[in-house]
């Protein structure tokens, strides 16, 4: 499949699309700037430009043309900046399903974070307030959509080396994983139609990611 990448040149993306590549797909990382060609490029993606925040749904249909699914992993980022959760997390999330519907892309693969539908600390800092509540609003959003989606929910973030082993589940606690196994999960569940209308917590763990995916949907 030729597949979009929207947050084409974050941290996660740039660790998915060798991923993508060895398993016989096209990634195509939507960027913001033209500076992020070549690097991109290196690993295999076909690259396009796509501003998040000030494309429209139109905009965003360009830029999924010839795609046969969506693998949202885009993110405001920890700058502190409130309205980006909205912009990016949110309204990034509802333009890619908006577009993908306009083309006739059905799968749909989210990244989003852990916990975000449990009720937020009220002495929590403001800007993780809006980060929460943007990733819910964007799962319930896509949930509530036509598209054939799968959510993951990965915890705490680390730039730790692969271990290639997870779990994944509904309801697995909060906890660290590398970035580079939350890839290679979303490398494993974009071409398997059993994930569809799944949504897993992921954190680090003992069992090799294809195992855990089967699992998981072993276990329904």
């Amino acid at each position: 499949m030729r597949i979009a990448v929207v947050g084409g040149s974050g941290q996660i993306a740039r660790l998915l699309h060798p991923l993508l590549v060895a398993a016989g797909h096209q990634p195509v990382a939507l960027v913001r700037s033209e500076s992020q060609r070549t690097a991109l490029e290196a690993l295999g993606a076909e690259v396009r430009l796509l501003d998040i925040e000030n494309s429209d749904v139109a905009g965003f249909a360009t830029a999924f043309a010839g795609c046969a699914a969506v693998v949202f992993s885009a993110g405001g980022g920890p700058d502190g900046n409130i309205d980006r959760k909205r912009t990016v997390d949110l309204e990034g999330s509802l333009k890619s399903s908006a577009a993908a519907q306009s083309l006739g892309i059905q799968r749909f693969v989210q990244v989003s974070a852990i916990d975000v539908d449990h009720p937020v600390s009220p002495d929590a800092p403001a800007v993780w307030a809006a980060y929460v509540a943007a990733k819910r609003d964007a799962d319930t959003a896509l949930r509530d959509s036509p598209l054939d989606w799968t959510i993951l929910r990965p915890g705490r973030l680390t730039d730790d080396p692969p271990t290639g082993r997870v779990a994944l589940g509904p309801a697995v606690a909060r906890g660290d994983v590398t970035r580079a196994d939350v890839a290679a999960a979303v490398a494993a569940v974009v071409g398997d139609a059993r994930t569809v209308g799944r949504q897993w917590n992921l954190v680090g763990g003992d069992v090799p990611v294809a195992e855990a995916v089967s699992a998981a949907i072993a276990a329904g």
